[in-house]
């Protein structure tokens, strides 16, 4: 059951919760470099893009030490491939990523970064490659919470930190602090919460690699994030290019068949 964020702050607490895996959005003090050309980038054949590297499964090295791979890496690696270049990877902090973008270190950045209004008057974006809502997760014989609403009165286990113990607390639960996922599905499992709230892209990651039949989704927020490749503002040629390579991997499945490789399910629209 889809549930509405009626309550604004529940609204922001989604766009944020998967905003990537921080929290800075806004623009480093100083001017910018110049929005990146489509035609140098062209010409050296080459797309510089920001990410962390330590972020799974969007942008990590297998095994810790292995090539950088993950699903941001690979729709951005085929995206340069339909632009006729080729990707060149800046592992960066996510607190320096931005700054790193305007300072000019790379032309774009991918790395899981949703479209927030804020945002949107700093940097350019392209269309979005992945949609994601909030999502309550319970053990597989609970049949008591099926919308948020359900919550009242409930324990969830949330990370203090976290914009989805603020959902949990708007929708009336109980918390019960938690350092991170593992951690709930544990308390879960173990009888000692109702449930928790996080994103539907970390169950969909946990179930691919657990197929945990003790647990699903009871509930999904209405609302959705929508993460996208970012650029300088002003790079309206080179949005375009990759707009257009994003719009060709989608009809020819590409896009999807990622998706399924990560997730086991297409997160991609």
């Amino acid at each position: 059951m889809k549930h509405s964020l009626s309550v604004l702050g529940a609204a922001a607490a989604l766009t944020l919760a998967l905003a990537g895996c921080g929290s800075s959005s806004t623009p480093a003090s100083g001017e910018s470099a110049a929005p990146s050309s489509l035609q140098e980038i062209q010409d050296s054949g080459v797309l510089t893009v920001g990410t962390e590297g330590t972020y799974r499964p969007f942008s990590f090295h297998e095994g810790g030490s292995g090539a950088l791979t993950g699903y941001d890496v690979e729709v951005i690696t085929a995206v340069a491939e339909k632009m006729g270049v080729e990707a060149e990877f800046e592992e960066t902090q996510w607190d320096a990523i931005f700054a790193g973008l305007e300072a000019g270190r790379f032309d774009v950045i991918a790395n899981q970064v949703s479209i927030t209004d804020e945002r949107k008057e700093s940097y350019d974006f392209s269309e979005p490659y992945t949609v994601s809502s909030g999502v309550i997760v319970t053990t597989a014989d609970n049949d008591d919470i099926s919308s948020f609403e359900d919550l009242d009165g409930k324990t969830t286990a949330q990370s203090l930190t976290s914009n989805w113990n603020d959902l949990a607390k708007e929708s009336g639960a109980n918390v019960e602090p938690v350092e991170g996922w593992a951690q709930s599905v544990t308390l879960l499992e173990q009888g000692r919460v109702d449930a928790t709230i996080n994103d539907e892209l970390t169950y969909l990651d946990y179930q691919k690699n657990n197929s945990n039949e003790n647990i699903k989704i009871a509930a999904t927020t209405e609302e959705n994030s929508q993460s996208a490749v970012a650029v300088r503002k002003g790079s309206t040629e080179l949005v375009d290019a990759i707009d257009s390579a994003l719009e060709e991997l989608r009809a020819d499945g590409t896009l999807a068949e990622i998706s399924q490789k990560y997730f086991g399910s297409d997160v991609s629209e």
